[in-house]
Order: structure tokens, then sequence, then C-alpha cells
């Protein structure tokens, strides 16, 4: 059923920028695992797969007995979104607390803990946090997600929950790049337009981005969204003006100097999907500078990620993507799995934290 062999270094490529989701709680899927040995380098976990902490830990070591370097990805935001805790909420303040607060020392506390416990349960990537200026009040889709409506106290409290949680090992993603705070529009079911100059981009919704690039985050998160200014006809995720052409770009060029890992939001998002569908969105993605396709909404399985690798073969074979750019992306996804996996082997546990003192249940 497969375009190519498994063996094949560019299917093998293919196969590394894929970070699937899938159903189970305290067995892996046979087919998981051995997509990880031969060269798949993460997975997406969701509420899903979580009963308890316990439970979570036993996974994640399967996962990581299977690959060593995997990228085990949640969204762990605190506040209105969690994995740790799904069952029964958040134990810790979410962004827009943490903002309201502006304590930088409590929001680097906060992500400590927070990243101490991820690592613990063998989570070794965070989607988050949000580094998104809530400045639309009819925003459906960040709102309390965010710090803030101001660009400065987004992007110090941005830095702060970098530097906490990288401080615990576990490598941060901020998100939505260029900046998801300006919609009315919920890119899961449609494509959101921003409709700003590149002054104001500038000025708002890059300032976070810029400093968390600053601050060394190790993953940034494309958003679905359309913005005319930089890329009248492809949504950020899909579009090398946004990716390659500012994010990538160097500071001295007016880019933000990126060199770490981009992920895609969720390719099965119909911001993307409806128009491009999953196969022809990813290939888009990785061509534009994207390094991992984040396919996490539902459940896959094996035939669904051999399909999506033979998508990415079969483009390159076709000339619609360079053999290059995927073993770069690929390369990126491996290299930061060296940094997870370097962590975890030489980092000293981080100690708990003062749960009163950081507003912890």
């Amino acid at each position: 059923m497969t375009a190519a062999s498994p063996s094949d270094s560019l299917s093998r490529d293919a196969l590394t920028v894929l970070q699937p989701a899938f159903d189970g709680t305290d067995t892996a899927p046979a087919w998981l695992l051995r997509l990880l040995e031969n060269g798949m380098s993460g997975v997406g976990l969701f509420g899903r797969n979580v009963v308890s902490a316990e439970q979570l830990t036993r996974l994640n070591g399967q996962l990581l007995a299977a690959n060593p370097h995997a990228l085990v990805a949640v969204d762990e935001e605190g506040g209105d979104v969690t994995r740790l805790e799904v069952a029964d909420g958040s134990s810790f303040p979410g962004a827009h607390a943490l903002g309201a607060a502006d304590d930088t020392g409590l929001t680097r506390a906060v992500a400590g803990e927070m990243g101490r416990r991820l690592a613990a349960c063998g989570v070794t990537v965070n989607w988050a946090p949000s580094a998104d200026v809530n400045n639309n009040p009819d925003n459906p889709v960040i709102g309390t997600r965010s710090f803030g409506d101001d660009p400065d106290l987004v992007a110090r409290h941005t830095v702060a929950f970098v530097e906490g949680m990288q401080a615990a090992g576990v490598a941060a993603c901020v998100k939505h790049f260029p900046g998801h705070g300006d919609t009315d529009v919920d890119s899961h079911l449609a494509l959101p337009r921003i409709g700003v100059d590149l002054e104001t981009l500038q000025r708002r919704e890059l300032v976070p981005f810029r400093a968390a690039v600053a601050a060394g985050t190790r993953c940034v998160m494309s958003a679905h969204l359309l913005l005319p200014a930089l890329d009248p006809d492809l949504p950020g995720t899909l579009s090398p003006a946004v990716l390659h052409g500012l994010l990538r770009a160097p500071v001295a060029e007016g880019g933000l100097g990126f060199d770490g890992l981009i992920y895609t939001d969720g390719m099965e998002m119909e911001a993307v999907a409806a128009t491009h569908g999953i196969d022809g969105g990813s290939v888009m993605a990785i061509a534009a500078g994207a390094d991992a396709i984040c396919i996490g909404g539902t459940a896959w399985d094996e035939g669904q990620v051999l399909g999506l690798r033979d998508a990415l073969v079969r483009a390159v074979r076709e000339g619609r993507l360079s053999e290059e750019r995927l073993h770069e992306a690929a390369e990126r996804c491996r290299e930061l799995g060296r940094w997870t996996a370097a962590a975890r082997a030489t980092g000293d546990p981080a100690p708990a934290a003062d749960a009163e003192a950081i507003g912890l249940d």
C-alpha cells in the first residue's frame, strides 16, 4: 500500500516530520511503536490519552523506549487548556490570570512547576504558551489563553513562561505565529483574516514572538490565518512569506531570526483542510518552512500516517517539494529530540515548587 520503502532515506525523512495523535491510555498501539522505532520523531497527546499522571508516565515510557528522542508533545497551558488534569480542570492559573497579576517571577515559577510535572510524566514538548496579543474582544478561540491585550505585557510573560518551562527540561512552543489575537473566527472551523498593515503587525502581534525567540524558545507554532499584508493568498502555516520571509529571516532584514523547530497547528483544522486537504496542506507547509506536521484533532491509524508519509514522498518526486527542504525539516525534528533526550538524561530533577506560594491547589 506504500509508495516507498521505510528504509529509504527520503521516506524516512517524510515519516520523521509527522507528529500524529492516537488512541490509547495503558498501551500504545503496536503500529505507533513500530513507526517510532523506524524514524517517526514524535506524537501529540490529548485528553483521550490521559487518565492519571501514573498512567501517562507508563504510556510515555513505552513511547520513549521505542524512540528515546521522541518528541512527546501536549497542550498544557494551564487555566482552560490542560491535558494532565483533563478530568478535573487545571490546578495551574491560566495565562490571563498570570497576566493580570503581572508578576513575571510568578509566571516563571508556575511554568517551572508545570514543566517539572510534565517531565516527570515523560512529556518532552509543551505546545505553550500562547503569545497571542488578545486585542479583539470577539475572539472565539484565544480569550483567556492570552496573557492580555498589551504587547509588552504579553512579551514579558511569554519569556518568563518559556524560561520556566525549558529550565525544567521541556521544550516550549510559543504559538500561534504570527499572532491569533485579532481574530473573530475560530480557525478550527474556518480561515480567519487579519487585515492589519505591516507596521501594526510589527508593533503589536510580533512583539511577544520576537521576545520569545530572543529568549531561546525551542519551538514556534504557526497559525492558520490569512494576513494579506504578508501574503494575500495563503494562510500563515502554508506561506513562505510568513514562515521563511518573516520568522526565519535574519533580524537585520526585518525578520525574527528563528532557527528552532516550527510546528504547524493541527492540519485537520478547517482553515487549511477545507481548502487544501491534509495531504496537500502538509506538503505546502513543509515547502513553506514548517518542520513538524501536527495531525492531532482526531486519532490516526497506521494507514493514515503512512499515506501522509507517501504524499510527502510523491511531492518530492513530482517536484512540488524539494528533497533538501524535507531533509532540513527532518533534521530539525531530530535535533530537538536530541536536546530533549539530553535534558532528560543530564538535568537534575527540578524540586517541587511551594504550591501555596504559587497559588496551586
